[in-house]
C-alpha cells in the first residue's frame, strides 16, 4: 500500500485542464513579488527543489530544468553547427543562457526578459539554474519588450531561442507566438540560421496549441520541425518547435552529433547526446496526424489563449 504520509502544509494548484489539477507541495516561500507583469513565487518543493511559479503556472525547478532547457536549446544550436550569435526571448531563470553559453563557438548572446523583478530574483535565489551566466561577457542583458527589440536593434542571429511564459491572456507573453511575431524572427536570422520556440504540451488532451503553433510556424518557414520532452514537474510532454530556411534533418547520426557537441561545448549534459537528439525527433504518429490536419493559425488578431492561471492553497 502507498504511504499516506504529507510531507507540505502549502500547496500550489496548476490547473492543467478544466478536469485536471497538478498540486505542488511547497515547503518554504522564498519570495513573493507582484510585479508590473505577472504574479512571481520562488519556493522550495519537497523532491524538485526550487521553484520558480509565474501566474500560478509552473516555469522550472532545480531538479528537472535540464529536461526542458537542454532540449530548448541544443537541438537548434546543433542544426546549426557553429552559432556564434544567439538571441534569448525571455528566459528570466538564466538557464537558457547557461545552456547557450556550453557552446565555445558563441561571441554574444542577448536575453531580452520583459519582467526585470523577476530576473533579479532569479538571480538573488536561483543561482543552481544560472550557474552565473548573468556575469559571462559574452552576454547583454536587456530588460524590455521582444517586439520593440526585434524592430529596433538591426542586428541578426544565428539562432534565436523564444522562451516566453505560455500565452495566459492576462500575461506578458501570448501575442509572441503569432504569424506575425514568427515574421519578424524571420527577418532578424542569418542566411540558415534556426528558430526555436517553447510550443506547450503535447498531451492528449492539451496538444491543441502546440500543433497550432506548428501550423503557424510552417506560414513563414519552409522547413519546421516537431519534438518533445517529458518534464515530471509540468506533469506532461513538452513540445518545442524548430523553424528554419535551412532542411532540418530529423535523422541526424547520433555519433556525428556527439563528436560535434565533444570539439564545440564545454560539456556537462545530463540529459541532451546524439541518441537523445534522435529519439526526440520522431514525433509519434498521433501528433504527426494531428499537426498535418490543423489549419488555424495564430495571428496578433487571433493569439493564442491558453489555460488557466493556479492558485495557493494552504
Amino acid at each position: 500500500m502507498a504511504s499516506s504520509e504529507v510531507g507540505a502544509d502549502l500547496w500550489i494548484s496548476e490547473y492543467i485542464t478544466p478536469w485536471d489539477i497538478y498540486v505542488h507541495g511547497i515547503t518554504e516561500v522564498l519570495a513573493y513579488k507582484k510585479t508590473a507583469y505577472q504574479d512571481m513565487y520562488i519556493i522550495n518543493t519537497g523532491i524538485y527543489g526550487k521553484a520558480l511559479v509565474l501566474d500560478g503556472k509552473w516555469q522550472s525547478s532545480t531538479g528537472d530544468e535540464f529536461l526542458y532547457h537542454e532540449p530548448l536549446v541544443h537541438p537548434a544550436m546543433i542544426f546549426h553547427g557553429s552559432p556564434s550569435k544567439v538571441l534569448v526571448l525571455g528566459g528570466g531563470e538564466g538557464a537558457t543562457i547557461r545552456e547557450v553559453l556550453r557552446w565555445q563557438t558563441v561571441e554574444k548572446v542577448a536575453m531580452i526578459d520583459i519582467d526585470g523583478e523577476v530576473v533579479e530574483a532569479c538571480r538573488q535565489y536561483l543561482p543552481e539554474m544560472h550557474a552565473n551566466s548573468f556575469d559571462d561577457p559574452r552576454l547583454k542583458l536587456v530588460i524590455g519588450d521582444a517586439l520593440e527589440f526585434l524592430e529596433t536593434s538591426g542586428e541578426i542571429w544565428d539562432v534565436v531561442i523564444s522562451d516566453l511564459s505560455d500565452p495566459i491572456e492576462e500575461g506578458p507573453s501570448f501575442q509572441l507566438f503569432t504569424k506575425e511575431y514568427f515574421e519578424k524572427i524571420l527577418q532578424v536570422l542569418t542566411p540558415g540560421g534556426f528558430f526555436v520556440v517553447q510550443a506547450g504540451p503535447v498531451s492528449l488532451g492539451e496538444m491543441k496549441l502546440h500543433i497550432r503553433i506548428v501550423n503557424t510556424m510552417k506560414e513563414v518557414f519552409p522547413y519546421v520541425q516537431s519534438y518533445s520532452s517529458y518534464v515530471p514537474t509540468y506533469g506532461q510532454p513538452w513540445g518545442f518547435v524548430i523553424g528554419s530556411t535551412e532542411m532540418i534533418n530529423s535523422r541526424p547520426d547520433p555519433e556525428t552529433v556527439n563528436q560535434l557537441l565533444r570539439e564545440k561545448t564545454t560539456g556537462g549534459f545530463r540529459m541532451l547526446d546524439g541518441t537523445t537528439l534522435l529519439g526526440m525527433l520522431q514525433v509519434p504518429k498521433h501528433l504527426r496526424e494531428a499537426i498535418a490536419t490543423e489549419t488555424e493559425v495564430y495571428t496578433l488578431a487571433k493569439p493564442p489563449k491558453f489555460f488557466g492561471k493556479g492558485s495557493t492553497n494552504s
